[in-house]
C-alpha cells in the first residue's frame, strides 16, 4: 500500500480532486448551454445564462441580508421558478435549503421553522397566511420573510414584506458562489413524518445529491436536452433531485403550479415534455381525464412513479395513452428514488396483465447505490423466494447524513451498517423487491406521508374520545386514506362527521380521516392495539 501514500506525490490536489456538488451542473450549463431554454413557466422563459445569473443574485442577496454559511433558508413555494432558483441559490450562498411541504398545518410548519432555525423564509403570496400563523407559533426567532408574488398566477405583492424580484436586485449577478470544500457538507434539510407526530429533519450532503442526479440521468436515459415537467413537489426530496439534474443534461424545466390532468396534457402538447414523475394518483388523473382536458401528442413520455406501489391495473391503463412508466422507490432519507423496476427484454412477449404485474414491483437498486436488499429481524438477508418477508435495508452514498438534532434516531436508523427503511417486503429469485406493507404505520395518501400517530393524537383531544387507532384504508383515487377506529368514553357521544371536522381543524386536509368507525379496539393481553386487525377491517368499511 506504500505507493498510495502522499509522500510519493500521489495525494489529492486542487487539480485532481474537487468536492462533488450539484451546483457544478448549473455553473457549467451557464457556459455550455448558454442560450438553451432552462426554465419555462406559462409566459416566462429563461435561458441558462439568465438562470445562472438569477441564482448568483439570489445567493448574493441572501449573503447581504445576513445569511451565513451553515444557516438555513426555508421555502413555502409551489413548483414555480423561484423554487428552482432556490435549489441552487441557497447552497450557492453556503446555506442549507429547507423546502417545506406547503400542505402542512401551521403548527407543524412553525415547528419546522423553529427546529431548523431558518433565518429567511421565501413564501408564495398565497401562502403568507400559513407563514404568519406558523411564525406566531414559533418559540425562537422568526425568519425574515421574502414574498414571492407569482405574477403568472395573477398575484400582486402585498407590500408587507420584501418582494422576491426586488430582493434579487440587491444581489450581484456575477457574485462568486460558496462551493463546498468537503462534499459531506450539508446541502438540504427535509422533514419527514417518520413514526411520531413531530417530523424529523433529514440532512442531505452535496455528494449524495450529485450522485443521485447523475445516476438518474443514466438510468432514465434522459439523453441531452430533455424536457422535464415538475409534477413531483420540489418540497418532496427536493423533487427527487431532478431540478439539480436538469442543468447536467441541458434540459428544460417546465414548472407546474397546479397539478391537474389538463395542465399535464397541455404541457406535453405545447412544450414537448419528455419526462415527468408523479405518484400513482397522478397516473390515475391522466387516465381518467375528461375528453375536453386531453390533448394529442406524438411521442412517448417517460414517467417515474413512486410514493405508493401503483396498481397493476393503473399501469396497464396508462401506457396505451402514450406514457412509459417505471416504478421507482425511495424515502426522504434516501434523497428520493434509489431502486427502479428495471425492464428486461425477456418480458416483452408476456401478456399485458403479467407485464403490468412485473412493473408493479418495487425493483432493484440503482447503480449509484451499493446494496438494497430485504433483511430479517437479525439483519441477515431473507431467502429470495418471493414470499419471505423482511425489512428493506439500504446502503450507499445517497443515504442521508442523519436526523438533525436527533442522534438517537440516527443511530437506530443506521443499525448494522444499513439504513433501516421500516418498509416490509420480499425478494423474488431474480432479486426484485416487492413492498407488502408499511411497518411504521405510515399512510401514503396521494404521495403524501401521513403519520398515524399524529392523526391519533389530534383525535384524542376530542372530549368524547377514549382511545383511537388510525390505519390506512385503500382508496381508488388517493391510493390510501386515513381511517380512524374510535372508542368513546362511557356516556359520551360523537358522530363521524363531528370527529372528521374536529380533526380537520387541527390537521392538514390530506391527514384528516376519511372514515371514522366506532368500536371496541382489538388489543393484545398487554393492552396494545392490534392494528393488523384494523387494517383488514378498513378494507371493508
Amino acid at each position: 500500500m506504500g505507493w498510495l501514500a502522499d509522500e510519493t506525490g500521489l495525494g489529492k490536489t486542487p487539480a485532481n480532486f474537487v468536492a462533488l456538488t450539484p451546483l457544478s451542473f448549473l455553473a457549467r450549463a451557464g457556459d455550455v448551454h448558454t442560450d438553451q431554454t432552462a426554465i419555462v413557466y406559462r409566459g416566462t422563459r429563461r435561458s441558462y445564462a439568465e438562470y445562472r445569473a438569477r441564482v448568483s443574485r439570489l445567493a448574493s442577496a441572501l449573503s447581504r441580508a445576513g445569511v451565513r454559511p451553515g444557516d438555513v433558508v426555508a421555502t413555502l413555494l409551489p413548483n414555480i421558478p423561484a423554487q428552482a432558483e432556490a435549489h441552487f441559490g441557497v447552497p450557492a450562498a453556503g446555506a442549507i435549503l429547507n423546502t417545506i411541504n406547503t400542505r402542512l398545518d401551521p403548527d407543524t410548519v412553525g415547528y419546522i421553522l423553529d427546529h431548523g432555525e431558518a433565518k429567511v423564509l421565501l413564501a408564495d403570496t398565497a401562502l403568507l397566511p400559513l407563514a404568519a400563523e406558523a411564525i406566531a407559533r414559533m418559540e425562537g426567532p422568526a425568519p425574515m420573510i421574502v414574498e414571492v408574488a407569482d405574477g403568472e398566477a395573477g398575484f400582486q405583492p402585498t407590500g408587507a414584506h420584501a418582494e422576491y424580484e426586488d430582493f434579487l436586485t440587491t444581489g450581484d449577478p456575477e457574485a462568486p458562489w460558496h462551493l463546498p470544500q468537503d462534499e459531506w457538507e450539508s446541502l438540504a434539510l427535509n422533514y419527514t413524518s417518520g413514526t411520531t407526530g413531530r417530523p424529523k429533519g433529514v440532512v442531505y450532503h452535496h455528494r449524495g445529491a450529485y450522485l443521485l442526479a447523475m445516476g438518474t440521468a443514466v438510468c432514465w436515459a434522459t439523453g441531452i436536452r430533455p424536457v422535464y415537467l415538475t409534477i413531483v413537489p420540489l418540497f418532496h426530496c427536493n423533487g427527487w433531485c431532478h431540478t439539480w439534474m436538469m442543468p447536467a443534461v441541458g434540459g428544460t424545466l417546465v414548472c407546474c403550479r397546479d397539478i391537474t390532468a389538463k395542465n399535464i396534457y397541455d404541457a406535453i402538447a405545447d412544450e414537448g415534455v419528455t419526462h415527468m414523475g408523479g405518484a400513482p394518483i397522478v397516473l390515475n388523473a391522466i387516465i381518467n381525464a375528461k375528453p375536453s382536458d386531453r390533448r394529442p401528442f406524438d411521442h412517448v413520455v417517460e414517467v417515474y412513479t413512486a410514493g405508493a406501489p401503483p396498481a397493476a391495473a393503473t399501469l396497464a391503463a396508462i401506457e396505451p395513452l402514450g406514457f412509459h412508466v417505471t416504478q421507482v422507490y425511495g424515502l426522504t432519507e434516501t434523497y428520493g428514488h434509489v431502486t427502479e423496476c428495471l425492464w428486461h427484454a425477456r418480458w416483452e412477449g408476456l401478456p399485458q396483465d403479467e407485464r403490468a404485474a412485473i412493473k408493479a414491483r418495487t425493483g432493484v437498486l440503482m447503480p449509484f447505490m451499493e446494496d438494497i436488499s430485504v433483511h430479517d429481524e437479525n439483519g441477515a438477508p431473507v431467502p429470495r423466494d418471493g414470499q419471505t418477508p423482511g425489512e428493506i435495508a439500504i446502503r450507499g452514498n445517497s443515504v442521508m447524513k442523519g436526523y438533525y438534532k436527533n442522534p438517537k434516531a440516527t443511530e437506530e436508523a443506521f443499525r448494522g451498517g444499513f439504513f433501516r427503511s421500516g418498509d416490509v417486503a420480499f425478494q423474488h429469485p431474480d432479486g426484485y423487491i416487492k413492498i407488502t406493507d408499511r411497518a411504521k404505520d405510515i399512510i401514503i395518501s396521494g404521495g403524501e406521508n401521513v403519520s398515524s400517530v399524529e392523526v391519533e393524537g389530534a383525535l384524542m383531544h376530542h372530549p368524547a374520545v377514549s382511545l383511537c387507532a388510525v390505519v390506512a384504508k385503500p382508496d381508488e383515487k388517493w391510493g390510501e386514506v386515513p381511517c380512524a377506529f374510535v372508542e368513546l368514553k362511557e356516556g359520551a357521544g360523537a358522530s363521524e362527521e363531528e370527529l372528521i371536522a374536529f380533526a380537520r381543524s387541527r390537521l392538514a386536509g390530506f391527514k384528516t380521516p376519511k372514515r371514522v368507525v366506532f368500536c371496541e379496539l382489538p388489543k393484545t393481553s398487554t393492552g396494545k392495539v392490534q392494528k393488523f386487525e384494523l387494517r383488514a377491517r378498513a378494507k371493508e368499511v
